[in-house]
């Protein structure tokens, strides 16, 4: 299969892109350094045939996804919503994985369970831009709602902070390792399903990260207290699981914070 990938040297880019060629398919990279020269301020672009797009660029000031539209939210909406109905139209027949956001359901619903089947409702200009375009990508492919994603240099800095002995604020979050939304998008380009996927795996509490960075590298500075009140909602991945996802779990965690910190 030939496939395009917007956002390629991204958070998530960085994980797709291989997961592709590994998995046998012909990537063509859109973007500033990529194979075909693209932004999302361009006019539709002229793009080669192709089989799928996977779209994950996202125009936003460093470190920041909710929030990324800093002094410009227009401009925000201009560039992540026109630009990538645009991308949308140019790629044709063309199957399309939109990576979206658990943004989209809000931070309302504390302590629930979301599902697909769930009125969205976001309470930030990203989350509502993710939506309008998963509304605008219509039968043409599928959106991946994706929360929190780890995986390479994502906690560095934080685990710096802890060995400095820098305070920590507490937090609790959902999260999913890279290579595990690779998979779900590898697995939405093979069939024809459509609609929103919920892209979740673990619930994870600083304290408890920080507890392992602790037990890894023999850091004698304490972990930051547990985060109070109910939890962010819990989105259900049976749609996902339903066609063979299974993501890592705290095994995956648990590696990933080994090979990271292996060497203290």
């Amino acid at each position: 299969m030939h496939v395009l990938v917007t956002g390629a040297t991204g958070t998530v880019g960085r994980f797709v892109v291989p997961a592709l060629a590994a998995a046998g398919h012909r990537v063509t990279t859109l973007g500033r350094a990529g194979d075909l020269p693209w932004t999302l301020a361009d006019p539709a672009p002229r793009l080669a045939a192709a089989d799928a797009l996977v779209h994950l660029a996202l125009a936003h000031v460093p470190g920041a996804y909710r929030g990324g539209e800093g002094e410009d939210p227009e401009g925000f909406r201009r560039l992540n919503l026109d630009g990538s109905l645009r991308l949308f139209d140019a790629v044709g027949p063309a199957r399309i994985v939109f990576v979206s956001s658990r943004a989209v359901y809000g931070d309302q619903r504390r302590g629930e369970t979301l599902r697909e089947t769930d009125a969205p409702a976001p309470d930030s200009l990203y989350g509502r831009v993710k939506l309008e375009a998963e509304r605008a990508l219509g039968p043409r492919g599928a959106s991946l709602r994706a929360t929190g994603v780890y995986g390479g240099d994502k906690w560095q800095p934080l685990f710096a902070a802890y060995r400095r002995g820098d305070s920590i604020a507490p937090r609790i979050a959902t999260e999913i390792h890279g290579a595990d939304l690779a998979a779900a998008v590898l697995l939405l380009l093979d069939r024809r399903e459509t609609g929103a996927f919920n892209a979740s795996d673990i619930l994870l509490d600083r304290h408890e990260l920080i507890a392992r960075v602790q037990a890894l590298t023999g850091c004698p500075h304490p972990p930051p207290p547990r985060a109070e009140g109910p939890p962010p909602g819990l989105m259900a991945t049976d749609r996902l699981r339903a066609l063979g996802w299974r993501p890592g779990g705290l095994p995956r965690l648990e590696a990933f914070l080994a090979e990271s910190l292996g060497g203290k």
